[in-house]
């Protein structure tokens, strides 16, 4: 793993914005860039009432394989993604990546490189349940 790659993990227990900026702490980084992805209530027009995240046996290593990639296509000091599995609430963290390096441009560049990736090739599904009674599945194959 990179240096620059600090912390990667999926949980299904709560997830700590804390954590994240303590593993991306040095005195090298002049801007840290950080995105929080929480439960929204609502979705598509529908209310959400809940959901719940199911990980690939891969999902692991395929989430390093992105961090490691935005660590040397990005000129950053660290890297950092943690994404939730299992049942989430309304309000809860389901995703945090953060970066950090010695402009904020360059922090904000790859922590937006890192999320979209993420949700891009990440082999993580959302389950949602609507107010409704209906449910939806997102991001499968």
């Amino acid at each position: 793993m990179s240096s620059a790659v600090r912390l990667v993990d999926l949980r299904e227990t709560p997830l700590d914005v804390a954590e994240v900026v303590a593993a991306l702490d040095d005195d090298a980084s002049g801007g840290l860039t950080l995105f929080v992805g929480r439960v929204r209530d609502h979705d598509a027009g529908k209310d959400v009432d809940g959901l719940e995240y199911s990980a690939h046996p891969s999902a692991l290593d395929r989430l390093r394989e992105v961090c490691e990639r935005v660590a040397e296509e990005y000129d950053v000091h660290g890297v950092a993604a943690v994404h939730r599995t299992g049942t989430l609430g309304i309000g809860d963290i389901a995703v945090v990546v953060a970066t950090s390096a010695a402009h904020r441009g360059d922090a904000f560049v790859a922590s937006k490189a890192l999320i979209d990736t993420l949700k891009a090739e990440v082999p993580i599904w959302k389950h949602q349940r609507f107010g409704d009674g209906t449910d939806e599945w997102v991001g499968t194959p």
